[in-house]
């Protein structure tokens, strides 16, 4: 292993001493870890910052990947947008303009469909990027401002499968309810479906002091990732396959009379529905669904069950597919039925994503939801939201579409077609499910406009692209994977031309009609979401930017006292009660499902998408910084020598991957680290290797999660195609 690749996994961050009184303390703009670290002045930079240590925030302790390293390069001023950019009519190019001219050309943009369509048929995309502030005041605007109910966010693409799963057994959902820091102090953690050693690399640290205090990893990933390399055992089922896995388990633990009784009747229901089910689902039936031989499947409930302690964590793998929800519940019946939930140092986790993936959807992103996890079909809900707002509730519109549906219905010359859309931060030309179509039908929009730091490739396809400030020029929270609010702090004075997406909305919604309500100082939009938020499940009431700093951050719920010492916040949930009615869990009766496409002749092998460690996401950002494109400078094709030898192929030949969707085309990477089935791609480019163009937009039906993670291709020599 390289020096590199060791760093990438927990070591500090580089960096010269610097004098600590010039340094301001925030988080890194990624994942949703949210990796405490410091910015110093540094003018010899072209972003005019550094990254040091910041060895105190507790999350990461001073470690730091290569994208958080990195990441002051892309404020740099000739990486990033500066100045606002509209479509000129007669060349059809973007060109330069001034900042009143875009915003009244976006003002009249969605006026002018919302007058000849009706308010929904102006869309609203966002991302999960976007700190609480903007999330916040981004749904507020759509619902109050345009009237409409089209909105949604690219969170949906994370973790939406695991909330709905955690608020059907739990009746609440965070990604993790205790800490990371619990992790190395259990008995046993079961990793389904995650490569954190190229997604999170700090997070790694933990899972290797897990096995150095004596506990086990159990990773769960049809690929031998770096990752996987960690286990005490590593599983590798046919993708799509998780879902039976689980219910083999939870068979092998009813067998084998190592469910504990005593919980699932004080604290759970549903048990014996769900013991049925579990039932049908017999280790050599698994065997053969999932290619995992009984005697591994024994050996991972052996080292489950073992200690008095134990963890499931769950990850896109398992989650991003048309039967995620009931997968996901599948590893919570696990969990239950074994006693590890509830209780200290056990229990059911999701590893969110985005950096706030969590706290995007919590404050009014999502299509259904509220600020402060309120959900918009409930009447005592949009009261109490409307009187923050000072409006009549019943003016408030109902839940829209979800993430994939909104993208499919926009430009639809239809009565409930989206004709006009705003999209920030995100971009769905490299990240949607069937991206050629998503491509194809923001092409068609009457009207689009972007708010971004870079020119991705979905702003290149609008009418009015806005240049926005970002993460180091700006102040805001995010809440990361624990629920642990946190604030990234103003480091640096972004470039005359770029204006905050607060002031965007802020200045749209007075050329709207709104000329107050829209605040553009993160503090008060903050103070304004927390009363929105008080009382709700995620309620963020009693937390403050004051003690974010002082606490390193604060878990949700805090709910404001009226008296007395201040609520302490909520590292561990579920320790008294479940957030049900009746305070107890609930069993999910599933029944394992094949994918909603297998291979056939025409299409005969499987297709699993992912992530590498040195691009992020659609990889706007992370594909203009010199480092770490040097490190991962395109898409490739991982798959088996087997594979490659029944294709005649070689290292680095040139592939085409073919799904009903579309066509992909990048170099072959040999691996025996994969299934002879299966060949992976990232999913971080756009042009001929972009992965999504391939990957099945087949819905989960609770979630509405896409199926990215897995479809049918055949794979063919691309000069030969």
């Amino acid at each position: 292993m390289t020096p590199e690749a060791r760093s990438e996994t927990g070591g500090p961050a580089a960096g010269p001493a610097v004098d600590p009184a010039a340094a301001v303390d925030t988080h890194c703009p990624y994942c949703a870890l949210q990796c405490g670290m410091r910015l110093a002045p540094s003018p010899a930079t072209a972003g005019g910052v550094e990254v040091v240590e910041r060895e105190a925030f507790p999350v990461n302790r001073g470690a730091l990947c290569g994208k958080g390293r990195t990441a002051p390069e892309v404020l740099a001023r000739g990486l990033r947008l500066t100045q606002p950019l509209v479509r000129d009519p007669g060349s059809g190019a973007l060109v330069p303009t001034d900042w009143e001219t875009a915003l009244d050309r976006v003002a009249a943009g969605l006026s002018g469909v919302r007058e000849r369509h009706g308010a929904d048929a102006v869309g609203v995309f966002g991302g999960g990027g976007l700190t609480n502030e903007k999330a916040y005041a981004l749904g507020k605007f759509t619902r109050l401002v345009l009237g409409s109910s089209q909105i949604d966010y690219n969170g949906r693409f994370c973790m939406s499968s695991a909330a709905a799963a955690g608020n059907r057994a739990f009746g609440v959902d965070r990604g993790l309810p205790f800490p990371l820091a619990d992790i190395p102090r259990t008995g046993c953690v079961i990793l389904v479906g995650s490569n954190l050693a190229d997604t999170m690399p700090p997070a790694l640290r933990y899972f290797t002091e897990l096995r150095e205090n004596g506990g086990t990893l159990v990773v769960i990933d049809p690929r031998r990732t770096r990752t996987a390399e960690q286990a005490d055992l590593h599983l590798a089922p046919r993708p799509g396959t998780d879902l039976a896995l689980a219910l083999g388990m939870l068979h092998l633990v009813v067998a084998e009379g190592r469910v504990d009784e005593a919980f699932v009747a004080e604290r759970t229901s549903g048990w014996e529905e769900a013991r049925a089910a579990a039932m049908a689902h017999w280790p050599e039936l698994v065997e053969r669904v999932t290619g995992v031989p009984v005697p591994r499947l024994r050996e991972a409930v052996r080292m489950f069950c073992a200690p008095e302690a134990a963890m499931v964590l769950t990850a896109r793998g398992p989650e991003q597919h048309s039967k995620g929800t009931d997968t996901v519940g599948a590893w919570i019946n696990l969990c239950l039925a074994t006693g590890r939930a509830g209780r200290p140092l056990s229990g059911y986790g999701c590893l969110t994503g985005q950096g706030n993936g969590q706290g995007g959807r919590e404050h009014g992103q999502k299509a259904d939801q509220l600020p402060g996890y309120r959900m918009l079909a409930d009447q005592a809900a949009r009261e109490h939201v409307a009187g923050v707002w000072g409006v009549d509730p019943d003016t408030l519109p109902g839940p829209g579409r979800s993430a994939y549906e909104l993208l499919d219905a926009l430009g639809r010359d239809t009565p409930d077609g989206v004709r006009a859309l705003l999209l920030m931060a995100s971009n769905p030309v490299v990240s949607a499910p069937r991206a050629a179509h998503v491509e194809e039908r923001m092409r068609a929009l009457d009207f689009l406009a972007v708010c971004d730091v870079v020119l991705s490739e979905s702003a290149r396809l609008a009418d009015v692209v806005l240049p926005v400030t970002q993460w180091a020029e700006e102040t805001g929270t995010m809440t990361n994977l624990e629920g642990r609010v946190i604030l990234r702090q103003r480091a640096v004075a972004p470039p005359p031309g770029c204006r905050s997406d607060l002031e965007v909305l802020n200045a749209l919604a007075a050329r709207l009609g709104w000329e107050k309500g829209f605040r553009t100082d993160p503090a008060e939009v903050f103070d304004e979401l927390r009363r929105a938020s008080a009382g709700g499940k995620a309620d963020y009431s009693g937390i403050t930017y004051r003690r974010i700093a002082e606490e390193d951050g604060v878990f949700w719920p805090c709910p404001e006292r009226a008296e007395g010492p201040p609520h302490p916040g909520t590292p561990r949930l579920f320790l008294d009660r479940f957030a049900t009615p009746d305070g107890r869990a609930r069993f999910a009766p599933v029944l394992h499902r094949p994918a909603a496409e297998e291979p056939d002749g025409e299409y005969p092998l499987l297709l699993t998408t992912g992530r590498v460690l040195a691009q992020y996401q659609s990889g706007a950002q992370t594909r203009r910084v010199a480092r770490q494109n040097a490190a991962a400078p395109g898409p490739f094709v991982q798959l088996h020598p087997r594979l490659a030898d029944r294709l005649g192929v070689t290292e680095g030949e040139r592939l085409a991957v073919v799904s009903r969707r579309g066509r992909a085309v990048a170099p072959a990477r040999i691996s025996a680290d994969i299934r002879p089935d299966t060949v992976f791609m990232p999913f971080h480019w756009p042009g001929e290797g972009r992965a999504n163009s391939l990957t099945n937009p087949a819905l989960d039906p609770t979630s509405r999660m896409p199926e990215f993670k897995v479809c049918a291709v055949r794979v063919e020599r691309a000069d030969e195609a």
